[in-house]
């Protein structure tokens, strides 16, 4: 398995562990009105096209 794959695998298994994970983030969106959910999408969104993103500069 290549470094790259591997450090995406930690990064993903991350976002999914303990608290304030993705999923549980998710999970919480998903009780907000529309409007509300569209914002917080959005800002997951951003968060992680930036981490990403910069993990390409880090190597």
């Amino acid at each position: 398995m290549s470094s790259d794959l591997e450090h995406a695998q930690r990064d993903v298994g991350d976002l999914l562990a303990g608290d304030g994970g993705l999923v549980s983030r998710l999970t919480v969106i998903e009780e907000q009105p529309l409007a509300t959910r569209a914002a917080a999408y959005q800002q997951i969104h951003t968060e992680l096209r930036e981490r990403l993103e910069s993990g390409d500069i880090n190597r």
